[in-house]
């Protein structure tokens, strides 16, 4: 969950708020205590560091399985058919 930060903390404690968005998450910065505006890390708005952990944990899930999943998973590398556009 992110922190909530009032405006003008935020303004005065702006590396702060920089740093735990680094560390921590996410930082919410209300406004009339209303929330305006996420601080958050590059690299969480791209999504690379959920994405890769998400795709290990699918790729070890895969791999754990008990199943021969080559055989369900199979490509079809035959000449596709011609289609009669005319």
């Amino acid at each position: 969950m992110s922190a909530r930060w009032p405006l003008q903390k935020a303004k005065n404690e702006f590396s702060r708020v920089v740093d735990r968005a680094l560390s921590e998450g996410p930082q919410t910065v209300t406004r009339h205590g209303k929330p305006v505006v996420v601080v958050s890390a590059i690299g969480a708005v791209r999504g690379r560091t959920s994405k890769r952990k998400a795709s290990r944990a699918l790729l070890a899930l895969l791999r754990s399985c008990p199943v021969d999943l080559s055989r369900i998973v199979m490509r079809d590398r035959s000449v596709p058919r011609t289609v009669d556009l005319g």
